[in-house]
């Protein structure tokens, strides 16, 4: 089938946001000439947090780029409420929420200690992480999550047409959104078993025929971490790649602040948004907002220009399909713990954040929640049980005519979607 394809000028245009607050070394991301962003600066109490894109932003028409955003200087959240000072220790300990942090932020931890034997989680990256499973190996035997290896069967390494020995080339940058990726699958729920599939580019097409490949393998929850412009091509995309009934498909909602991104626009998908997510003295015992840094570093949300609105979404503001749905943190000042060994930014222990955080975060919370029924579309389960989710209600992501698209408030907005996490309940059918 013919289909239009995207309009260079519109993703150079979204994607030039990103650029803008930066350095010209940032700008020789959009030819080509280099793989990683200058690091933006966000302030956490007392201190500020730098941090770089793991992957290069997309050259050409197509062209997906990760969400993964790598620490590199400064004192996390973390670290502060740790007391940790020292960032040349990072490498060789964790200065991110582990595992215990983000269950218990999330209402989880009775639920990932009981739940999710059996079940099959699926990471869709593009390109090859030799050393995924060492890594995950790594991450998990740190924080005493029970083994997950090809030999015990609960790890798999496809490429996007199934072959566990013609994989894709290696990418470093790819290959730190992969262990993000494995090792928030692994804190989230740690009985799951795990099914990484590697497309061989980072164009729509390949890792859409990896989201094909890992729902014929069987996986009911998908995560993907990446996206791009939206393009009049997306319906097809949609039901080429997306509709899949009876399967939990999460996509980050991007990491460039306000504006739509595709795939997170399908109407067939889960699309996260992300967060700051602190301690506090609450009853909860955290405290989360809008996660943006500047007017180029934030959330994604917005209003699709081409995906039709789907049946359960009813706000009234957008005519077509809104992003986001719901949320996880994404804030690198508040981010995740990472092990990674892979190419010149893999030494070890690491701190990321971005929306590629959230999104395995929210697949691996459908995944403890139970396996979609035949025919539903996991997309609809949070607007079906609000009250089981975290309304997140300051903060925002930029500047919009219309305020909820880009403005936390009370009850559903575009920045988080309806909330975050509280337990399960929002997330079965």
């Amino acid at each position: 089938m013919r289909t239009t394809p995207p309009n260079p000028l519109t993703i150079r245009r979204r994607w030039r946001r990103i650029a803008s607050a930066v350095t010209a070394t940032t700008a020789l991301l959009l030819t080509g000439l280099t793989t990683a962003a200058q690091a933006q600066a966000a302030d956490t109490s007392s201190s500020k947090v730098t941090w770089t894109r793991s992957c290069a932003l997309p050259r050409h028409p197509g062209e997906m780029a990760c969400n993964a955003l790598r620490v590199t200087g400064g004192r996390t959240a973390f670290q502060q409420q740790h007391g940790i000072t020292a960032r040349a220790a990072e490498a060789s300990s964790p200065s991110g929420y582990g595992p215990t942090d983000l269950r218990n932020a999330y209402g989880l931890t009775s639920a990932a200690a009981n739940n999710g034997s059996g079940r099959t989680i699926a990471i869709v990256d593009a390109y090859d992480d030799p050393n995924a499973e060492s890594d995950l190996a790594a991450y998990r035997s740190h924080y005493g999550l029970p083994a997950c290896t090809t030999a015990n069967g609960c790890f798999k390494k496809v490429s996007q047409t199934g072959s566990t020995t013609a994989l894709p080339t290696a990418d470093s940058g790819w290959a730190g959104e992969i262990s993000l990726d494995l090792d928030m699958a692994s804190a989230i729920c740690p009985n799951c078993h795990i099914t990484l599939v590697e497309a061989k580019s980072a164009s729509m097409a390949n890792l859409g025929t990896a989201v094909n490949e890992a729902v014929s393998l069987g996986a009911k929850y998908v995560s993907n971490s990446y996206g791009g412009g939206e393009s009049s091509s997306d319906a097809t995309y949609d039901s080429t790649y997306f509709n899949h009934p009876g399967v939990a498909i999460t996509v980050s909602a991007g990491d460039a602040g306000y504006g739509a991104e595709y795939p997170a626009a399908s109407k067939y998908v889960t699309a996260v948004g992300g967060t700051s997510l602190s301690t506090s003295s609450t009853t909860r015992g955290w405290t989360e907002s809008v996660w943006r840094t500047s007017s180029t570093e934030g959330t994604g949300s917005g209003c699709s220009a081409y995906d039709a609105k789907p049946a359960w979404q009813t706000d009234t503001g957008c005519a077509k399909r809104m992003i986001a749905d719901v949320s996880a943190v994404a804030d690198p000042a508040t981010g995740v713990s990472v092990y990674d060994t892979y190419g010149a930014d893999g030494q070890g222990w690491a701190t990321y954040g971005g929306t590629s955080a959230s999104a395995p975060i929210i697949a691996s919370v459908y995944a403890l929640a139970g396996t979609p029924s035949t025919g539903s579309y996991p997309a609809t389960f949070p607007y079906a049980n609000t009250s089981a989710l975290n309304d997140v209600t300051s903060g925002s992501n930029g500047s919009c005519a219309t305020s909820y698209f880009c403005t936390a408030r009370t009850g559903y907005d575009g920045p988080t979607g309806l909330g975050t996490p509280e337990g399960l309940g929002a997330f079965t059918g």
